[in-house]
């Protein structure tokens, strides 16, 4: 899911580029000191100006790309303080929200939330790490975000999760449909949770409930305004980092997370 993501960045980023390139042209075309130049020289067509802008950039390419370095820094700089502000102002939706399925300590001193899709791979490669990290930390809280981004058979087993928390299943059916190592559709989702011992046909009623549809709706916007647009992603304290990662490096995000002031 990630390499989507990628893609689409790089897409972005050759748009910006575009952009900038177009900007920079703009500059020189406008700027006082090269319009000058180009009346002293007697070049007052749009072709002659054109011109000297392609060649000074030809000239002089190491301008092009501070103001490309300079343009990422920026944007960088300003997604991080977009996110940070998202982490601030809505605590509450992404750590305490009452609909969102909990697992570990509920009353743990770190949060960890983990945003995912049961069909994605990666999701279900750091699944079992996920579970690691919580029985050796008996501090640690998990909140699992239901983010079905591939497809109606994502939607499907996020909506059968949701329902059969209602029956207080939900942990159990979550690592089973993970477990099964097998693409979440309709067929394996029932069969999963008539194996864990969800009551199936309450669940099927349960999963057509607006409020679980309004639960996914809520936790994508959120995802899209943390800047999660694939799976996995995980928030921790101030900290969000998409993809799988290892248990020693999700540990030591944790007890960074424990070490900042509350």
């Amino acid at each position: 899911m990630f390499t989507m993501a990628r893609q689409a960045g790089r897409y972005r980023g050759g748009i910006i580029r575009m952009l900038l390139i177009a900007g920079l042209a703009g500059w020189l075309l406008l700027n006082p000191g090269a319009r000058e130049a180009a009346m002293a020289a007697g070049e007052t067509s749009q072709d002659q100006l054109d011109q000297r802008i392609h060649d000074y950039i030809l000239a002089h390419p190491e301008v092009l790309m501070e103001a490309l370095q300079k343009l990422d820094e920026r944007q960088r700089e300003a997604d991080a303080a977009q996110v940070k502000a998202v982490l601030s102002q809505r605590a509450d939706d992404i750590l305490r929200d009452s609909q969102s399925p909990v697992g570990g300590n509920p009353q743990g001193d770190v949060t960890l939330v983990e945003f995912f899709d049961y069909n994605c791979p990666y999701c279900r490669q750091v699944a079992p790490i996920v579970e690691q990290a919580m029985a050796d930390d008996p501090k640690l809280k998990i909140v699992y975000k239901e983010f079905p981004i591939l497809g109606p058979d994502s939607v499907f087993a996020a909506k059968a999760a949701l329902a059969a928390a209602r029956q207080g299943k939900y942990l159990e059916f979550h690592k089973a449909l993970y477990g099964s190592r097998t693409r979440a559709t309709e067929a394996t989702v029932l069969k999963i949770a008539a194996e864990t011992g969800v009551d199936v046909p309450r669940m099927q009623t349960d999963m057509q409930r607006p409020e679980i549809q309004a639960l996914i709706e809520r936790n994508t916007e959120l995802a899209q305004a943390l800047r999660i647009t694939g799976t996995p992603g995980f928030v921790v304290g101030d900290q969000i980092f998409p993809g799988a990662t290892d248990l020693a490096t999700m540990k030591k995000l944790i007890e960074h997370a424990r070490a900042q002031p509350k």
